[in-house]
């Protein structure tokens, strides 16, 4: 005889999955289901570069500028003592 196959989960120990709300903050929303329930992101597919095909900078707390301070090319200016010998 074949066992009958139960499709139920063990009530009471899985969280509950309900639908959800996606927010990007490029403005993109889209609804999935979620055990967290609403989430926020900060990059999502229609912002992504990988999807975009596009490169995007995101500077956090200014550290590209302090990169490219440290890392940036140096200015051309003659030295005080290269001048004056």
């Amino acid at each position: 005889m074949m066992k009958e196959v139960c499709n139920s989960m063990k009530p009471g120990i899985h969280p509950e999955y309900k639908k959800s709300r996606v927010t990007c903050v490029c403005g993109n929303t889209f609804e999935t289901r979620s055990t967290a329930g609403d989430l926020h992101l900060e990059i999502c597919s229609a912002c992504h570069p990988y999807y975009t095909g596009k490169q995007k900078l995101v500077d956090s707390a200014g550290r590209v500028e302090r990169f490219t301070r440290k890392y940036g090319k140096k200015s051309e200016t003659p030295s005080a003592s290269s001048a004056q010998g």
